[in-house]
């Protein structure tokens, strides 16, 4: 599958102003949305391993984690740290690879791989190289159909984790997310995201994938009740 082409823009100015307001509402309307969330689809204890998005950590998805535990499944934060793409997951993404492999084995089940922004991309690039370790693959806010240059990110990715967003390593590296899984994949984005392009956050053309569009910001997107039923929903109809 090709990515999208490199003349997508990046969000505007504005979008990318209303970020932090935006992200705040997302965590203030968790008060009205109490029954909503608990009217999901109850889990059936499979795995679930959450992926946090570039330079946070476990703590950016804990409630995330935690309402998929109240649901019934059993959710596990990565254990890497802070995320500094290949410098946390290993230059061949053999220390996500091992986390992966630990919770498959502790459970005795394939794992589900929820990935927020870059950790989409990694959760799709897990599911490339071990697919009978993984179950299913759900993203959020992951720009992983396009160009890095379609978000207001790219010089932050480059400065946080040395990477270079034309090296050859890193477009062999998307290229590998972006193509079609032969597991169950799930894009979860917002064209009104104001750091990356929702564009290229889903695939019509992903194979065994679908989209589903949220009104969100991209900060704090993991914490949108919104974002969390459509999760809840993804793993309540895939029993």
């Amino acid at each position: 599958m090709a990515t999208r082409a490199d003349d997508i823009a990046a969000p505007s100015k504005f979008a990318l102003a209303a970020e932090l307001p935006r992200a705040i509402w997302s965590i203030t309307s968790h008060a009205f949305s109490r029954e909503m969330l608990a009217a999901a689809p109850e889990g059936d204890g499979r795995p679930v391993l959450a992926l946090p998005g570039l330079f946070v950590s476990d703590r950016s998805n804990f409630i995330m984690r935690r309402y998929l535990s109240a649901l019934g499944y059993r959710a596990f934060g990565w254990g890497l740290g802070h995320n500094f793409s290949l410098r946390t997951i290993g230059a061949d993404g053999e220390k996500l690879g091992a986390r992966i492999a630990a919770i498959a084995g502790e459970t005795g089940a394939p794992v589900t791989l929820v990935g927020v922004s870059l950790g989409g991309i990694m959760a799709r690039f897990a599911a490339q190289r071990w697919p009978d370790q993984v179950r299913e693959v759900i993203t959020v806010a992951s720009p992983f159909a396009g160009s890095p240059r379609a978000t207001n990110l790219w010089r932050t990715y480059e400065w946080l984790t040395g990477e270079r967003v034309d090296s050859p390593r890193h477009q062999a590296l998307l290229a590998e997310a972006a193509a079609p899984l032969s597991v169950p994949a799930t894009a979860i984005w917002s064209r009104s995201d104001g750091l990356v392009n929702g564009m290229i956050c889903h695939a019509e053309d992903d194979g065994a994938g679908r989209c589903i569009e949220v009104q969100s910001s991209h900060m704090g997107v993991q914490l949108k009740p919104e974002v969390l039923r459509a999760i809840a929903d993804v793993l309540g109809g895939e029993k």
